[in-house]
C-alpha cells in the first residue's frame, strides 16, 4: 500500500506531501487542486508505459505544467506588505513526483533539456533523476536503484554497480532496464503501477458503447470507457461475487435485478428488470444515473483487484438516494485495494465515513498553492527527495 504521495512544482502543487490510508477521500472547492492531484497520479502511472512525455505534451508541454508563482514567497509577500512578484531564479526548474509504500518507494525528477541541442523536440522533458528504494522513506542505505541522467546504477552485494550508461533521457527506467535477474524491483514496481486503475471517462451518453450489444469475452477489469459493461458484469456473476451484485442492485433499486442477455451472435447486452414492468429494460433504454451506477458496480466488484483504484467524481449523474449504495461498493473495494475518491458530494463523504478506516483530505488554495487544510510542518509526513 502507498503511504505517501509527494509532488513538487506541478501546477498548483508547488510542494505537497500527502499522507495516505487505504481509503482516501479528496475534497475541496473548485480550483483547490483536486484535479492536479489526480493528474499527478496519472503521470506517475504513465512513467511505466513510456507515456509521460506525451501526457505532458497534451497539457501544453512541461513549461506550462510548472508552478506559475514566484520561486519563493517572502514573509512580506504573505502578509501583503509587498506585492507578489517574481525574483531572479536561483535554482533549476524541475517537476518532481514520488511515493513511498510498504515495499518500495519511487521518485522521478524531470526538467527541460539544455538549450541549443539542435533538436526540434526542445520542449520534451528530460529525466534528470530516478530512484527506487526499499520501504516508505528514502534513506541512503535503502536506495536500490539510482539513475542520474543517462546512467543507472544498482546496489549489489558487492556495492554499487553501473548497469547502463547512455539511456534515453526521455524514457523511464521502467521501459529500459526492467530485468527479472538484475533489477527485479524495477519489474515488480512497474507491473504494480501499470495495474493502477483510473476511472474518469465512463460514458453514459446516448451513444455510449455500454448501451450497445457487444461481443462478450471474459472481462475481469472494466474498460476505461465502460464499453464492456455487460461482459464485465457477467464475469463477476460467474467468477466473482454474484451475491454482492444482487445486494448492491437491491440496495440502490429495491426489487430490481440485473441480468445479461447473450445474443445468438455472441454479443452481450444489459437487461434491467424493475418491479411493475412486463419486460426488462435494455441498455439503450436505461437512464444515465442507472447506467452509471451499474458501471461503478462493475468497476468496484472486479474479480481482479488492483493495487490502487482512483475514482474521479463518482457521484456524477447519480441521485442522492443512490449514494449510500455507491458508498457500500466503494467500502467493499477498499477492503481489497487502496482506493481514492475525488468528490464534491458531502452526502457521499458522509456515507463513506460510516465505518470506514479512511482519510478525508481537504484541499484549499493559499497564495495560489494547493495545501492540505490543517497540515503544518509537524503534521507533514516524512519525505526526502533524492538530490
Amino acid at each position: 500500500m502507498m503511504h505517501t504521495l509527494a509532488v513538487e512544482n506541478y501546477r498548483s502543487l508547488r510542494n505537497i506531501v500527502v499522507p495516505l490510508a487505504r481509503l482516501n477521500i479528496i475534497q475541496g472547492p473548485n480550483g483547490s487542486g483536486k484535479s492536479n492531484l489526480y493528474k499527478s497520479l496519472r503521470l506517475l502511472a504513465d512513467t511505466t508505459t513510456g507515456g509521460i512525455v506525451s501526457s505532458l505534451a497534451r497539457e501544453g508541454g512541461l513549461p506550462s505544467t510548472f508552478w506559475a508563482g514566484p520561486e519563493r514567497l517572502s514573509r512580506d509577500m504573505q502578509t501583503g506588505r509587498v506585492p507578489i512578484q517574481g525574483t531572479v531564479r536561483k535554482e533549476p526548474v524541475h517537476l518532481k513526483l514520488g511515493f513511498g509504500g510498504d515495499d518500495f518507494g519511487y521518485c522521478i525528477t524531470m526538467g527541460l533539456p539544455p538549450p541549443n541541442l539542435g533538436s526540434a523536440f526542445s520542449l520534451d522533458p528530460e529525466i534528470k533523476r530516478e530512484c527506487i528504494w526499499m520501504g516508505p522513506v528514502c534513506k541512503p542505505s535503502s536506495i536500490l536503484l539510482d539513475r542520474n541522467a543517462s546512467s543507472v546504477r544498482i546496489r549489489t552485494e558487492k556495492g554499487w554497480q553501473t548497469i547502463a550508461d547512455g539511456l534515453n533521457v526521455f524514457e523511464s527506467v521502467f521501459t529500459q532496464v526492467a530485468d527479472p535477474t538484475n533489477t527485479p524491483e524495477v519489474l515488480r514496481l512497474r507491473e504494480m503501477m501499470r495495474g493502477w486503475r483510473f476511472y474518469d471517462q465512463l460514458r453514459t451518453d446516448a451513444d455510449a458503447p455500454c448501451r450497445i450489444p457487444r461481443l462478450g469475452t471474459r472481462t475481469p477489469v472494466l474498460g476505461h470507457d465502460g464499453g464492456d459493461l455487460a461482459a464485465a458484469i457477467q464475469t463477476i456473476l460467474e467468477q466473482g461475487d454474484a451475491s454482492a451484485v444482487a445486494a448492491a442492485v437491491e440496495m440502490a433499486f429495491p426489487g430490481a435485478r440485473v441480468e445479461i442477455d447473450r445474443l445468438p451472435d455472441g454479443r452481450f447486452t444489459i437487461e434491467f428488470q424493475q418491479p411493475g414492468l412486463l419486460r426488462p429494460l435494455k441498455g439503450s433504454e436505461l437512464s444515465d444515473g442507472t447506467l452509471r451506477f451499474l458501471l461503478w458496480l462493475a468497476a468496484l466488484l472486479t474479480p481482479r483487484p488492483p493495487a490502487m483504484m482512483v475514482l474521479n467524481e463518482p457521484e456524477t449523474s447519480l441521485h442522492p438516494d443512490l449514494l449510500p449504495a455507491l458508498a457500500q461498493l466503494i467500502l467493499k473495494a477498499a477492503a481489497k485495494t487502496q482506493t481514492w475518491v475525488v468528490t464534491h458530494s458531502p452526502a457521499l463523504i458522509a456515507a463513506l465515513g460510516e465505518g470506514a478506516e479512511g482519510r478525508v483530505i481537504k484541499l484549499e488554495k493559499e497564495f495560489g498553492q494547493t495545501r492540505i487544510r490543517g497540515q503544518d510542518l509537524l503534521d507533514r509526513p516524512q519525505w526526502r527527495w533524492v538530490e
